[in-house]
Order: C-alpha cells, then structure tokens, then sequence
C-alpha cells in the first residue's frame, strides 16, 4: 500500500472476468471488467445524474446544484462561441460532454482508489476522439481543401513547403499532446500526494521515531495542500482539454477565413 505507483494498477474484478477470450481482428485479449471500468462507469452515471438534477427541476431562481450546472454550461458555451465562432454551437454538445467526463474522472480520482484518466490507454482514447473528429469535419466541410491547412499562405513563398511539413507534423502530434499532457498532469499528482501521504503514515504510526515529530507538520502541510491543488488540477486539466479541442476545430472550421 505504500507503493506510490500501486494506485495506477488496472486490477479485473472476479466477479466478472471471462478470461482469455479470442477476438475477430483483434486476437486473444484477457476480457474483464476492473476497477478502470469500474471508475468511468461510476463517473458517466454520475454527469448524467448531475444533469439530470439540473435540468429536470429547473427554476427562475436557480439554487445550489442549478448554480452550478448553469455555469458549467455558460462557460464552455461562452467559450465555444468565442473560439470558434458562430458556428460553435453545433459542436458545443461535444465539447461540453467530453468536459463533463473528463471533470468527472478527475474529480471521482480523488476520493476513489483510482483514478481512470491517469490510465494512458484512457486519454489516448480521448485524444484519438477528439483528433478523430476534427479530421473528419476538416474533410467533409472543407472537401480537398484540407490541406490548406498545411499550406501557410501568410509565409514566404519559398519558405511554405518547410512550414507546411512542420504544421503537418505538428497536426499528427495533436492527439499525443492531448493524451499526454492530461495522463502526465493526473498521475504526477497523485504520486506526488501519496508520496506526502506516506511521509504522514510513516510519523503516526512511530516508524521515523522522533524524527517523525518533525516531518509529521510539513508532510500534512504538503499533503493538505497538495489536495487542494489537485482538485484546481482536476478542473484546469479538463477545461484545458475543451480549450484546445475547440482550438482544433477552429482550424478546420473556418479554414478559409484563417487562410
């Protein structure tokens, strides 16, 4: 348990694990439902319970819980809006789902024993969506002219090629930055704060000897504010996410005016 990493193991419950299971495709996987599955079930019933509560009960005077909910939709329609432009409320539901999951993730990860979105295979697929998406919508709206994206025409002409490749590449490398800047931010965190924790475990329980009077006050004093930091983290993680998927459809939405 004082193992700082131990909090990150994808561990199949035996209540419903099948086993090795041979697939079409894809081969012989070890299908089960663990505790990764466990956790983004609870986190989607979860939004979909809050804005359940939201919305069915809506009043002229909001409360607490509509509040909240209120904001949390103002923000990332404001956002959108502003982004992308006027046609950034066709893509609001996407952005807005994807940050209400990712929110909920974050935030069950802290009173959880595990937290889904410091699993790698998770934000890739986040990523991959995402990136997925805005592909798609660059070709069907914009057709072959796509790959104006890759043709910088405020740069030099003889320079355009070199820029071009590196926007390219730059392109391919938007699903990796988004997988790996949430992944990184969510576990370095909570490794971080179990580290302290353990500095804290370690002095109450006599292990440090009197050694551990003088850790015990800056290990929770690091821990408390660790904890607070994460829930910000927690926030800013997600928020940043919605921020740059919006940034990316942007590119391909109003191609022609960016170019």
């Amino acid at each position: 348990m004082a193992d700082p990493l131990h909090q990150f193991q994808v561990t199949p419950y035996e209540w419903l694990d099948f086993g090795e299971v041979t697939l079409p495709v894809v081969g012989t996987v070890h299908l089960a439902f663990t505790n990764s599955h466990l956790a983004m079930t609870i986190a989607f019933v979860v939004v979909v319970g809050f804005l359940t509560l939201v919305t069915s009960g809506a009043k002229v005077v909001p409360g607490r819980l509509q509040a909240v909910g209120e904001t949390l939709f103002g923000m990332i329609d404001g956002m959108t809006s502003s982004i992308i432009g006027h046609d950034g409320k066709k893509y609001f539901p996407f952005v807005f789902t994807i940050f209400l999951f990712i929110l909920g993730m974050n935030l069950l990860g802290m009173f959880l024993s595990f937290t889904a979105t410091s699993q790698l295979a998770v934000t890739a697929t986040f990523g991959l969506i995402t990136f997925g998406l805005v592909v798609i919508i660059g070709i069907v709206k914009n057709g072959a002219g796509f790959l104006k994206l890759f043709w910088p025409t405020g740069a030099p002409l003889v320079m355009r090629p070199v820029v071009g490749l590196i926007e390219f590449f730059s392109f391919l490398l938007r699903p990796i930055t988004l997988t790996l800047r949430l992944f990184g931010n969510m576990m370095g965190g909570h490794i971080a704060l179990k580290v302290f924790a353990g500095f804290v475990a370690t002095a109450v329980v006599g292990a440090a000897g009197w050694f551990g009077l003088l850790i015990f006050p800056l290990a929770m004093g690091m821990t408390i504010g660790l904890t607070a930091l994460e829930f910000l983290v927690a926030f800013l993680q997600a928020f940043v996410f919605a921020v740059l998927t919006c940034i990316y459809l942007n590119d391909v939405v109003n191609l022609d005016h960016a170019h």
